[in-house]
């Protein structure tokens, strides 16, 4: 990945981005079709709550959508190990790059919905 803008927001889309391109160069047995699922699905809500969040009607509203972004971070490392631990050995190390990504997303978001609660 080359320089990681600073937007959440827009680090969130590029990060979706990444994900919907590696997943579309696979091709893999029909039994892995809903972890692949699983994965596209939690790392695009990443995003999308955090575009929620940006138009919520209140702090608390802009909370909630936060902390869904920050689950979907979570699930998405989650689905993201076990892809590389078992289905795609032979990309670890493009797969610990997008972990990598989906951690430091959490971080943010995490720090975001700490400094927003106080």
């Amino acid at each position: 990945m080359s320089e990681k803008p600073f937007d959440i927001k827009h680090r969130c889309y590029r990060f979706s981005k990444d994900i919907v391109n590696f997943i579309s160069t696979l091709s893999y047995d029909r039994i892995y079709f809903s972890m692949f699922d699983q994965l596209l699905r939690s790392a695009t809500s990443i995003g999308a709550n955090i575009v929620e969040a940006k138009s919520g009607s209140s702090q608390r509203d802009f909370v909630k959508f936060y902390i869904i972004a920050l689950k979907s971070a979570n699930e998405t490392k989650y689905w993201l190990c076990l892809v590389r631990d078992t289905v795609l050995k032979e990309r670890k190390q493009e797969l610990n790059i997008l972990i990598e990504e989906a951690d430091e997303l959490s971080k943010i978001i995490a720090s975001i919905v700490i400094n927003t609660q106080r």
